[in-house]
C-alpha cells in the first residue's frame, strides 16, 4: 500500500486476497448463465463462477453438473454448434475490455483462438444459433481501430471468409446466402442485407408506414433469407417485433405491447415460432410464444423467476431454456416444459440456501436473511416520471442511504441479486437504485433523453431522486450518499460536484470523470459508437468539458472512495487517476482501490468480495453507521 495525498490510502488488490477463511458475504455467491443445449438435448453446456472465476460447466444427464475439460477462464458467454462437435466460447480476454472467440470439442480438445487478440476485439453473432450458422460456420464480428468486419469462420482449421467491413458494424445472423448487418452508433442502429461476398448490400427499413426507415438493434433471418425479423422502435415508442419481406421491403407488424417493450427476441431453427422476450415497467419479465404462421400468441408462465434472459426453444420446441434470477436468487439455467409448464432448475439448487464459491469449503447465505425491494415512482426536476428498486434496512425509517447509479447509460436497475445492495442493508443502510433518463426499458423517448446536449437531465434526475428519498421520510439530510459503476460512475462525479451540498459519501467505479479524454484514451471503436450519446469530440469540444465532472473537482466536498480496473480499456485508468490527484492536491479525503488484471468489470470473486466489503465500510463510515465487529 502507498500513499499519494493527504488522508487518501491508494491500494492495489491482486486475484486471491488473504482472507479466503472468513465467513462468506452475499457476494461470494455464485451465479450461472448462458445456457446452451446440445442438438439432442441430453447435455447443457453453461457458464458458472461457482470456482471463483467464470468458467464453462456441463450439465449431462446425471444430478449434478460437472466442470468441462475446456481450459479458458474467464468465459462470458458460449453456444453449442449445430452438430454438437464444438462448442464457441466468448472470452474477456487478459482483463481488459477486449473480448476473444475461442472454440473447443466438449471435452476441452481442439481449443483454438479464432478472432480476437491483441489489439482487437471480437463477438459473436446472437440469435437461436447463438453465433452459429446452419451449416456450422461461426459467425464473428472482428474490430481493429475502428474498423469491424463481418466474418465467417470454419471451427475445424480457423479459415475465415469476410463477408463485408467498415465502422459500426455488426453480423447477427446467415440464413439463405444472405448476411444480416447492423449498422450504426448506439440507440441510432439499422440494418441491412447483404450477399455473402458482401455484395448486393441493400437497408431494412423496419417502419410500416413507411415515413422513416426507423431504428432496429436486433434482428434474424427466416431458414430460407426471405424474411427479416427485427425488434424495431420505427413506428412506436416501445420496441416491437416486424417482418420484412425482402422481395418487395413490405413490413408487417407481428407483435406489440402497450405496458411492455420487446426487450429480445429468438427464431426456433425451423422458423415456425418466436420466443419474445418482453420487458415490464419495472424491469421484470413476460416470455410468450409467437405462431409466425398464425400469428396468435400464447404466454409462457410461470417463470421461475422474475427476471430471465437467453431464451431459447429446444428438444424439437417442447421445452424453454433460460437464465432467470431474482432479488433473492443469483443467475441460473432453467427449463420450462411447455406441455406441462414444470420449471427445472439445471444449476442451482433453489430450495432457499444460496452457496458461495470457494471450493471444498462452500459458505451459504439464507434467503430469509435478504430484503426484497419494492419499486418507487416519483417525478424529475422537470416533471418526467422517474422509478427506481428501494433496499430497505429491517428497522424503522429513515435509514442513511445509498443511491446506487447503473452503467450504460443505456441498461437498467432490475430487482436481481446485487450483493452490495444486500450487503449495504444488512449494515443497516438502505439502497435506492434509479432509472434515470437514458436507461432502457421505458421507451425510445426515454432511452435518448439524456443525449448529447441533454446529459444534464440525467444528473437532475440523480438530485431529484435524493429529493424524493428526502422528501418522503426514507432517508435525512446529510445521511444520502452516491455510488455507481462505469457511466454510473460519471453520474456519481457529476452528481457530487453539481450537487455537493446534497451528498455526504460518494463511490465511483471505473466512471467517466473527463470526456475529452475518455475519447482520447478509449478503444476507437468504443469511442465511435458512443457519439450519439455523448457527442462528437471534434465538434462538441465546449459541451464534453462543460459535463465533465473533472472541471468541476474544486466543488467535491464528499468523500470519495475510487474503484477501478488496472486493465481497463473501456473507461481507462486515466479517468481515475486524474480524479485521485487533483483530490489529493486539494487534501479531500479519499480513497483509491486498484485491481491488476481486472478491467471493466471485476471477474473474480475474491476481487468483488474486497470491493463490496471496502464499499460498505466506506459508506457505513461517512454516513455514521455503527457497524458490529463480526
Amino acid at each position: 500500500m502507498s500513499v499519494q495525498g493527504p488522508g487518501a490510502e491508494v491500494e492495489t488488490q491482486g486475484m486471491g486476497v488473504e482472507d479466503q477463511s472468513a465467513e462468506a458475504v452475499p457476494e461470494d455467491v455464485y451465479g450461472s448463465w448462458s445456457p446452451t443445449p446440445d442438438p439432442d438435448g441430453s447435455r447443457v453446456a453453461f457458464i458458472s463462477d461457482r470456482g471463483g472465476a467464470p468458467a464453462i460447466w456441463i450439465k449431462g444427464p446425471g444430478p449434478q453438473p460437472t466442470a468441462s475439460g475446456i481450459s479458458l477462464a474467464r468465459v462470458t458467454s458460449i453456444g453449442w454448434s449445430p452438430d454438437g462437435e464444438w462448442l464457441a466460447c466468448l472470452v474477456a480476454g487478459s482483463g481488459s475490455s477486449r473480448d476473444e472467440v475461442w472454440v473447443a470439442r466438449p471435452d476441452g480438445s481442439g481449443l483454438r483462438l479464432v478472432a480476437g487478440g491483441p489489439g482487437s476485439t471480437a463477438w459473436l453473432g446472437a440469435g437461436s444459433r447463438q453465433g452459429w450458422t446452419a451449416d456450422g460456420r461461426l459467425m464473428v464480428t472482428e474490430t481493429v481501430g475502428a474498423v469491424a468486419s463481418a466474418v465467417l469462420v470454419s471451427p475445424a482449421d480457423g479459415s475465415r471468409s469476410v463477408i463485408t467491413s467498415g465502422p459500426l458494424i455488426s453480423i447477427l445472423d446467415v440464413s439463405g446466402g444472405r448476411a444480416l448487418i447492423r449498422r450504426g452508433p448506439r440507440s441510432y442502429r439499422t440494418l441491412a442485407v447483404c450477399a455473402l461476398d458482401g455484395s448486393d448490400e441493400q437497408p431494412v427499413s423496419t417502419s410500416v408506414t413507411g415515413e422513416r426507415g426507423g431504428f432496429a438493434d436486433l434482428g434474424g433471418l427466416s431458414p430460407d433469407g426471405r424474411f427479416v425479423y427485427a425488434r424495431s422502435e420505427a413506428d412506436h415508442d416501445l420496441a416491437t417485433l416486424v417482418r420484412v419481406s425482402l422481395s418487395d421491403a413490405s413490413v408487417e407488424l407481428l407483435a406489440q405491447r402497450k405496458d411492455a417493450e420487446l426487450q429480445s427476441f429468438t427464431l426456433s431453427t425451423d422458423g415456425s415460432t418466436a420466443v419474445l422476450l418482453w420487458n415490464e415497467y419495472g424491469g421484470t419479465n413476460a416470455v410468450s410464444l409467437l405462431d409466425l404462421q398464425s400469428l396468435e400468441q400464447e404466454e409462457v408462465g410461470p417463470l421461475p423467476r422474475d427476471v430471465v434472459d437467453n431464451c431459447l426453444l429446444f428438444a424439437g420446441g417442447k421445452s424453454l431454456i433460460l437464465t432467470a434470477e431474482d432479488w433473492s436468487d443469483p443467475r441460473g439455467a432453467w427449463t420450462i416444459d411447455l406441455a406441462s409448464g414444470t420449471t427445472l432448475p439445471l444449476t442451482s439448487r433453489a430450495d432457499g440456501e444460496l452457496r458461495g464459491s470457494r471450493g471444498a469449503s462452500y459458505a451459504t447465505v439464507d434467503t430469509a436473511d435478504l430484503t426484497r425491494p419494492v419499486l418507487r415512482r416519483f417525478p424529475g426536476l422537470d416533471g418526467r416520471e422517474i422509478s427506481g428498486w428501494l433496499y430497505r434496512p429491517d428497522s424503522p425509517a429513515p435509514w442513511p442511504t445509498m443511491i446506487h447509479l447503473h452503467g450504460g447509460p443505456e441498461a437498467q436497475e432490475r430487482p436481481v441479486y446485487n450483493s452490495l445492495f444486500q450487503s449495504l442493508v444488512a449494515a443497516g443502510v438502505a439502497v435506492f437504485a434509479p432509472n434515470v433518463r437514458g436507461s432502457s426499458g421505458f421507451g425510445r423517448s426515454y432511452e435518448t433523453a439524456d443525449d448529447v446536449e441533454l446529459r444534464l437531465g440525467s444528473v437532475q434526475d440523480v438530485y431529484a431522486a435524493a429529493e424524493h428519498l428526502i422528501g418522503c421520510g426514507i432517508s435525512t439530510p446529510g445521511r444520502v450518499g452516491l455510488m455507481g459503476r462505469s457511466y454510473g460512475g460519471y453520474l456519481t462525479l457529476a452528481g457530487l460536484t453539481w450537487y455537493p451540498e446534497m451528498f455526504a459519501v460518494g463511490i465511483d467505479v471505473c466512471g467517466m470523470a473527463d470526456l475529452e479524454t475518455f475519447y482520447q484514451h478509449t478503444e476507437p471503436w468504443i469511442a465511435a459508437a458512443a457519439v450519439s450519446k455523448y457527442g462528437d469530440p471534434a465538434k462538441h469540444a465546449d459541451l464534453l468539458r462543460g459535463f465533465s465532472p473533472i472541471h468541476r473537482i474544486d466543488r467535491l466536498r464528499a468523500p470519495l472512495l475510487v474503484v477501478h480496473g488496472a486493465d481497463d480499456t473501456n473507461v481507462p485508468v486515466e479517468e481515475a487517476e486524474q480524479v485521485v490527484a487533483a483530490l489529493a492536491e486539494r487534501e479531500r479525503p479519499h480513497r483509491y482501490l486498484l485491481f491488476p488484471g481486472e478491467g471493466h468489470e471485476l471477474l473474480d470473486t475474491a476481487n468483488r468480495v474486497t470491493f463490496v466489503r471496502a464499499a460498505v465500510e466506506w459508506a457505513c463510515d461517512h454516513l455514521g453507521v455503527e457497524r458490529s465487529e463480526a
